[in-house]
């Protein structure tokens, strides 16, 4: 029987070191450790091939953890994966930096991560025989270089300039699909007249080809592969023979599309090791590349301190305090300009019973998979938010109650019919309460969203599951009861 591969489990979380030793057991050999003290040590004794590393955990994190393992001789080649949460990004970015590989979400994708590891273990087996000195020198620079740099075009300038010194090219550069058809070439070792030039997809269907399979496509001769039979009257007083395309992906999806195109002058085709070291290069460029376009995309680390801490820890949706500080604002420009505001609440119908059946930590999944579906039905005008417990709320800005109750109506439906993974493949349903303001029927902030709260609970004493909409008057006594 052929050796199982070892995997190395770091988490706090017993309930999630049991869920990925279920998952991942039958084909390989499974270590654990419930903190990051004294990993490094662990790893040096046991060897392991992969390791999934938690950031969170008490005593050492693991971004401490993962900078000791790549600051380790005999640890540093090992795959990393961390292990975060929706909420984390600064965390994450943070990972990355440490010199993490890889990175998952929770609630953990089974398939993906069976994805990523497998993944990880082919390229540490096969990818770097037959690579040159300089070339794993190269990796090593290039892995400094484009993590310093917080500038995705420096990076990318970066990769197609040092690619030029170590291999035999006539022209490294790094291309875009617009999504229109067209490409654009962002950085390249030729002196370009501009920066994104525009390029016509149609003559170059090996660009083409590796957008379609998301793989690296090889051209070992561009006058006769069936590929380039479109573009040979293009092709044909080029002064280079091969072309590799990689396309520079970062878990499931190709990073803006981004392809690092290497035309080589060799005559015998596109050789082993350039293949190889054109998808290293463009496998390690990639969490780089998203690391810094999420730099890019926080205009400062003030700016997304700000925005987190306006959001909800588990879901991710805007919290209670985000939510009643927006409606201050919206109801204001309401009552002064005289448009709708519509309030929509949502409460999970028996969710005790959920988390009495299957465990808080399972109840804490659904809640997540709820919200998102709540996200995913709200327009972008609109504010989703996380009320409390099992309690959800939207606000809807010049909407007036029908088209309130519509979108009420879809998300009843929408919840009602998924499936949840973490129950079983079991449903839950909802109970919606939505409430209007228009023509200056309330006095307050609080009158609308105790209005839309009522309604919803007006739908659990008649049964629940269905939606209500509470017209503008004094709500009755009991309705306001606590649920």
């Amino acid at each position: 029987m052929a050796k199982k591969n070892k995997i190395l489990i770091v988490d706090d979380e017993a309930f999630f070191r049991e869920l990925l030793k279920d998952l991942l057991s039958e084909k390989f050999d499974i270590v654990e450790a419930e903190d990051g003290i004294e990993v490094v040590s662990l790893v040096e004794r046991e060897c392991p091939d992969i390791i999934i590393l938690d950031i969170e955990m008490p005593g050492k994190n693991g971004i401490d953890v993962c900078v000791e393992l790549k600051s380790n001789y005999v640890t540093r080649a090992i795959p990393v994966i961390m292990v975060t949460s929706r909420s984390e990004k600064e965390e994450l970015i943070a990972g990355l930096n440490a010199g993490a590989d890889d990175y998952v979400t929770k609630p953990i994708n089974q398939t993906e991560l069976l994805a990523r590891i497998d993944a990880h273990l082919r390229r540490s087996m096969e990818y770097y025989s037959r690579l040159e000195k300089k070339d794993l020198l190269l990796l090593i620079e290039l892995s400094e270089l484009i993590s310093a740099s917080r500038n995705p075009l420096n990076i990318l300038d970066t990769i197609v300039d040092k690619m030029s010194d170590v291999v035999d090219v006539a022209r490294c550069s790094i291309v875009s699909a617009d999504g229109k058809g067209g490409l654009l070439v962002k950085a390249s070792s030729d002196d370009l007249p501009q920066r994104d030039l525009k390029i016509d997809m149609e003559k170059y269907p090996e660009i083409e080809e590796a957008l379609r399979t998301k793989d690296t496509v090889v051209v070992d001769s561009i006058k006769d592969d069936p590929l380039m039979r479109s573009v040979q009257k293009y092709t044909a007083a080029l002064a280079f023979d091969s072309i590799v395309v990689a396309p520079i992906v970062r878990r499931e999806s190709i990073i803006g599309t981004l392809f690092l195109r290497t035309a080589t002058k060799l005559g015998n085709g596109a050789n082993e090791r350039v293949v190889k070291l054109c998808t290293l290069v463009a496998n390690i460029s990639a969490n780089a590349l998203e690391n810094a376009l999420l730099f890019e995309s926080m205009k400062t680390t003030q700016f997304y301190l700000e925005e987190l801490a306006l959001r909800d820890g588990l879901t991710n949706l805007y919290n209670h305090n985000y939510f009643y500080a927006r409606l201050d604002e919206e109801f204001a420009r309401a009552r002064r300009y005289n448009n709708a505001l519509s309030c929509i609440f949502i409460d999970i119908d028996n969710f005790k019973t959920v988390n009495d059946r299957y465990g808080h930590l399972n109840g804490d999944v659904v809640l997540c998979e709820v919200a998102n579906l709540v996200h995913e039905v709200a327009r972008e005008s609109d504010l989703a938010a996380r009320y409390g417990g099992e309690e959800f709320v939207i606000l809807l800005p010049n909407t007036q109650s029908e088209g309130a109750m519509k979108m009420a109506k879809r998300l009843h439906s929408s919840i009602r019919a998924s499936s949840f993974k973490a129950i079983r493949g079991e449903g839950v349903t909802v109970s919606v309460g939505v409430a209007t303001f228009e023509n200056d029927n309330m006095n307050s902030i609080d009158q609308l969203v105790q209005l839309a709260d009522s309604a919803m609970y007006r739908g659990k004493k008649a049964g629940k599951d269905q939606v209500v909409f509470h017209e503008a008057k004094s709500p009755d006594p009991d309705d306001s009861a606590d649920h």
